[in-house]
């Protein structure tokens, strides 16, 4: 089969050639389209549920909303492992799956426990986390008020300024942010978020003989507004609406809680309205000027790191001249420098590790042209492999790209082509250079394909690692394989037309000036002589 394969590609060389441009370019396109990472992300299938309840401390957390959820979420379909915290006003209940598990398919199956889960009255309902795993936080920046130094003001303007800031990045940044394609989610950590607040007093509600409930359910029914149909009128329709719903203090403050004896009990009356903040769980400081707002973006499971970075970092400078005049936006971190520092890592290593194989060739083989022939093996392997990754979903990662050892790229390439070189250096009588080519070929090309076999067989026990450990070293194994795949291929043949411009080269020589290829030691290299008529001369080996 080999014999046949050799005999194919010598006589249609241009069709040989014609097929490895081809999947070079294809290579190429790849490339362009591969996910580009710094590391593999080990992260497996999983999913978070929180839930929010402001009223209860740890242990009431744990018992009406933890306990409730694990147990409505157990034997679910591919469940691997459950773990849960529970702290003051907040549950969270990470669920993880199989390896393998499609992550809208485990989401689907949570949101139809959660519909039949019954919680206590008051506790919301519980929400799911970002579709993003646990390297998902691509994009950090901070808000912060230009020429202002919260670390020493003084506690009531260090509140005021963080809810500003942080209604700021609720209202202004963050909706802006999620519409870029491949976000999941952008976070916000720090500040105070505003709110509305109705501190009722309990000493005013006996005075007038009221309940806290009945405040509640007044401040509830008087801040909604409500459908009345439609009058019409001639050729108008005119809309019938009644507007209830509150948008200042005052109006809060305005809103009747009863009426004794024809005089209306407000809710000023009984309790202080004020703009407060939810409870914080958290805060946020940079650079030793005190406090500041962290805004964390979060990318969508499967996307490529590099292209959502740069899309965050496009839209927070479009976002910039919009923001009010005092606030300043700061990038914390970016996915996209450690990308390109890994890029520029393996782009570095590549190159200097290619100049280093053509250099040993080159010593080992003792022509230049020739260890470029070899050396050709390295680019047209790794787009070969690139092609392989992009297939299989494999990011360019460190541990991908880094992998690759040029050594086991062109071993079989060196044996082929010195091959080639000694017997057409031998130039047998009555033989044509391709029937000389095709026999070199054929004498080392079983030898060189179970070598590379064997070197592929090596990877194959990695293949079946599992969790974390697969996660980390398979990419590593399939791109190695890849590039072998590759060099098997483009080794075979392309290189066969070269070999035979140079001879033809070297021939050219011999007609101009004297040079000819010959052997300078029975079965060790060879190399060119120079043999003028008037000065005889042997140039060295190589």
């Amino acid at each position: 089969m080999l014999s046949a394969i050799l005999n194919l590609s010598l006589r249609y060389r241009g069709l040989v050639i014609l097929g490895a441009l081809i999947l070079g370019a294809l290579g190429i396109f790849s490339l362009q389209n591969l996910d580009i990472d710094a590391f593999p992300d080990t992260t497996p299938a999983q999913v978070q549920i929180n839930t929010v309840a402001p009223a209860l401390g740890p242990l009431e957390v744990e018992q009406q909303i933890t306990i409730p959820l694990e147990q409505s979420l157990g034997a679910m379909p591919r469940l691997a492992d459950m773990r849960s915290i529970s702290k003051f006003g907040m549950s969270q209940v990470v669920v993880t799956f199989r390896e393998g598990t499609d992550i809208y398919f485990a989401r689907n199956q949570i949101n139809e426990r959660l519909s039949s889960l019954e919680l206590s009255p008051g506790i919301p309902r519980p929400r799911l986390g970002p579709v993003s795993t646990g390297l998902g936080e691509v994009f950090h920046y901070n808000l912060t008020l230009r020429g202002v130094d919260l670390s020493t003001a003084k506690p009531e303007l260090v509140e005021e300024k963080l809810t500003y800031l942080r209604t700021v990045h609720d209202w202004q940044v963050r909706p802006k942010l999620r519409t870029v394609p491949g976000v999941a989610e952008i976070n916000s950590w720090g500040g105070f978020e505003r709110q509305y607040q109705v501190r009722i007093d309990p000493r005013r509600l006996l005075k007038f003989g009221l309940t806290f409930e009945q405040v509640c359910t007044a401040v509830y029914e008087n801040n909604r507004n409500s459908g009345g149909g439609n009058i019409v009128r001639n050729d108008q329709m005119l809309l019938v609406q009644g507007v209830g719903r509150t948008s200042s203090l005052q109006e809060i403050g305005d809103i009747v809680v009863s009426a004794e004896k024809g005089i209306p009990i407000f809710v000023r009356d009984v309790a202080d309205v004020e703009i407060g903040a939810e409870i914080r769980r958290g805060a946020v400081t940079a650079e030793g000027r005190g406090e500041v707002v962290l805004g964390l973006g979060f990318m969508l499971m499967g996307e490529n790191t590099r292209h959502v970075t740069q899309a965050l970092k496009a839209r927070l400078e479009e976002i910039k001249p919009t923001l009010p005049r005092d606030v300043e936006i700061v990038t914390v971190y970016d996915r996209t420098e450690l990308v390109d520092h890994v890029i520029g890592t393996v782009r570095k290593n590549l190159f200097e590790g290619g100049l280093f194989v053509v250099a040993v060739l080159f010593l080992f083989l003792g022509n230049l042209r020739a260890s470029l022939i070899v050396a050709v093996a390295i680019p047209l392997s790794l787009l070969c492999a690139f092609s392989g990754m992009l297939k299989f979903g494999i990011a360019a990662s460190l541990l991908s790209l880094g992998a690759v050892d040029f050594g086991m790229v062109v071993d079989s390439s060196v044996v082929m082509v010195e091959n080639c070189i000694r017997h057409l250096a031998h130039g047998a009588h009555g033989k044509s250079r391709l029937e000389l080519i095709r026999e070199a070929a054929v004498e080392v090309r079983k030898p060189t394909l179970f070598g590379e076999l064997i070197i592929m067989i090596v990877y194959l026990p990695i293949l079946t690692l599992e969790g974390i450990e697969g996660k980390l070293f398979r990419p590593m194994a399939l791109t190695v394989i890849f590039a072998l795949i590759g060099s098997m291929i483009f080794e075979l043949e392309p290189y066969r037309r070269t070999i035979e411009i140079m001879v033809d080269f070297a021939a050219d020589m011999q007609a101009r000036h004297g040079f000819i290829c010959q052997e300078f030691s029975p079965g060790g290299g060879w190399g060119i002589a120079y043999t003028p008529q008037d000065n005889p001369l042997t140039l060295p080996q190589g």
